[in-house]
């Protein structure tokens, strides 16, 4: 498959009181038709999140929005723009960073969470030199590509991200999901 050019065209998930960013690599290209993060039907990032919550798997994109807000999580990507063949994270060439520093000034975030090998590389040569302050945790790929994990691996492997949040919700996603 050869590359393409991709420009990252989703905005950031964040609120005042998002604690912790879970950055990932560049939205795939089923993220990009769907308009949303780990937008793949195959991708267990959202069942992951769910089990790790007590939450019912979110099915739309206001009810993935819902669940993470709800618990301190900003979503974002490492990269702004990058040539990749489809959604291979091994194929990226010539990656530009997205700026972090207009999200981490309007949320007080506290920490990072990279999903993925090659988003944990890019954040540290990019931006952890830039936010040395930050803890970073390098989560493992929700991607079905990382068949090496099941989903209870990446239940227990995603633990440091619910502790980093705060361990309990701040409010109910139902909550959330009424004030929308």
């Amino acid at each position: 498959m050869q590359t393409q050019q991709v420009t990252h065209t989703l905005e950031p998930v964040y609120d005042s009181a998002s604690r912790v960013l879970v950055l990932g690599t560049m939205p795939s290209p089923k993220s990009r038709e769907l308009g949303f993060y780990y937008g793949h039907p195959q991708n267990r990032f959202w069942r992951v999140l769910a089990a790790l919550f007590g939450e019912p798997v979110p099915e739309t994109v206001e009810a993935k929005r819902a669940l993470v807000l709800a618990h301190g999580i900003a979503l974002w990507d490492v990269l702004a723009s990058c040539h990749i063949a489809g959604a291979s994270d091994a194929s990226i060439k010539d990656a530009v960073p997205n700026d972090l520093g207009p999200l981490l000034t309007a949320a007080p975030i506290q920490a990072v969470a990279t999903t993925g090998a090659a988003a944990a590389r890019f954040y540290r040569q990019f931006d952890k030199p830039q936010w040395p302050e930050l803890e970073h945790v390098a989560l493992p790929s929700t991607s079905a590509a990382n068949a090496s994990l099941r989903l209870d691996d990446l239940i227990v492997a995603y633990e440091p991200l619910r502790e980093l949040a705060g361990g309990d919700n701040l409010s109910s996603l139902d909550d959330k999901l009424a004030h929308q």
